[in-house]
């Protein structure tokens, strides 16, 4: 019984005590699949080149099959991460309320060159910022009407600080919608002065 056990172990290895041993890879079949996974990729969403080349090796995809691919798609024009970054900031800047720090940086963690982010983030001139800012702020203070006029400051400034306005812009903004709304602004003055 021993001697068909070992014999029964050999048989049936276990099929993931191969990782250890390089498999060969079919270079065509390793393409098909990586253009199928960019384009299920971008059907869902547009893409930036690092997105997808990140999904590309998350998948297994070699480095050298990944980069042939993302050429391809390159020179088809699926990939542009100019047009890309155009749309993030119109969408998040519209729809998230986010300042200009915040999309920069949310661009460059997408792999969006630094050149091509600024160039996008751009767009969302001070005005816009400004306008965003205040949307914001008068939303928030719909639902502040209990607290006391510190917690409302900050809060309302902590907001904007996470959604990438600058602290000059953000209590400027927060001061003169405090006051438009008939708010004692004292607290604010006493706290932004040199």
């Amino acid at each position: 019984m021993a001697g068909r056990g070992g014999r029964g172990r050999g048989l049936s290895r276990d099929p993931s005590a191969d990782d250890t041993e390089p498999r060969p890879v079919d270079p065509v079949q390793e393409q098909r699949k990586a253009t199928d996974i960019c384009y299920a990729l971008l059907t869902a969403r547009a893409r930036t080149r690092v997105e997808l080349k990140d999904a590309l090796l998350r998948k297994g995809i070699t480095e050298q099959t990944a980069e042939l691919v993302l050429a391809k798609f390159d020179r088809a024009g699926l990939i542009d991460d100019a047009a890309f970054a155009e749309v993030w900031v119109r969408s998040r800047h519209t729809y998230q309320g986010l300042g200009r720090r915040a999309l920069a940086m949310e661009l460059r963690r997408k792999g969006v060159a630094d050149e091509v982010a600024a160039e996008a983030v751009a767009a969302v001139d001070d005005e816009a910022e400004e306008d965003r800012a205040r949307d914001l702020v008068r939303k928030k203070l719909r639902t502040m009407a209990t607290l006391d006029d510190t917690t409302k400051i900050r809060r309302l400034v902590s907001a904007l600080a996470r959604k990438g306005y600058a602290e000059g812009l953000a209590y400027r903004v927060v001061r003169e919608e405090l006051r438009r709304v008939g708010e004692d602004t004292t607290t604010l003055d006493d706290l932004t002065q040199d």
